[in-house]
């Protein structure tokens, strides 16, 4: 996956928004104001997902590429290291896990608003 299937697909969810809050290169994926991705835009070499924390330690006992998460909080996200091969199928479902983490976080009402998207 590159950046534009990467950015493509986060754009893909209802809700999603983007943007630069930290600085020029940190782009960051957003529902209703909360973060569950992040990249360089620049390397794209890393992508942060939140992640269930007893998955998260799994999935880097499981993968090389996967590591606790870059300048985030350890137990709750996981950075990928996209210079190596990771499979797009991999990459796509902790995006989708990531998401779905934030949205569960989300009032009731505003995860009816953003069925309803």
């Amino acid at each position: 996956m590159d950046i534009i299937e990467y950015r493509t697909y986060c754009l893909s969810f209802p809700g999603v928004t983007e943007g630069f809050p930290f600085d020029e290169q940190t782009l960051v994926f957003k529902v209703k104001g909360k973060m569950f991705s992040a990249t360089d835009v620049d390397t794209f070499e890393l992508v942060n997902v939140k992640c269930d924390p007893v998955k998260a330690i799994d999935l880097r006992e499981r993968y090389s590429f996967v590591i606790p998460g870059y300048h985030m909080n350890k137990k709750h996200w996981n950075s990928i290291k996209m210079d190596e091969a990771v499979p797009d199928h991999l990459l796509k479902e902790w995006i989708s896990d990531s998401y779905r983490l934030v949205v569960d976080k989300l009032p009731k009402k505003t995860q009816k608003e953003l069925q309803q998207l």
